[in-house]
């Protein structure tokens, strides 16, 4: 029991610690991700007011295809968020990538979120 606390600890720590240099700066929204073994989803943050700007998710019955939990699935939800943002008016963000490495399906999503006209 004491090795999970700690790795529990460790995860949050981790999280903490990003999110709060990103918070000391303070000038833009955050562009939170949150990954699980199936699913994918980000939300753009506005800490001042404690709301969320925009979502998008990989869960839902409009995402209920087989790349929910790939690379792929990633690029699609990263565009989403893009698009969603651009519409609201919010060209730059903030990346949080949380506990999670820059790597992978986090790094995949950041590149389609660029590309598709986000700053960060």
């Amino acid at each position: 029991m004491k090795a999970h606390k700690s790795k529990f600890n460790r995860v949050r720590r981790r999280a903490f610690s990003t999110r709060n240099r990103i918070r000391a700066a303070g000038t833009r929204p955050r562009l939170s991700v949150n990954r699980s073994i199936k699913h994918i989803s980000v939300q753009i943050i506005d800490d001042k007011t404690h709301q969320t700007l925009c979502s998008a998710s990989s869960v839902g019955k409009q995402n209920a295809d087989k790349n929910s939990g790939n690379i792929e699935g990633a690029k699609a939800i990263g565009r989403k968020i893009a698009e969603l943002a651009l519409a609201k008016g919010i060209k730059q963000v903030a990346f949080d990538r949380g506990q999670f490495r820059y790597h992978g399906r986090v790094k995949a999503l950041a590149d389609a979120a660029r590309e598709a006209g986000l700053e960060f």
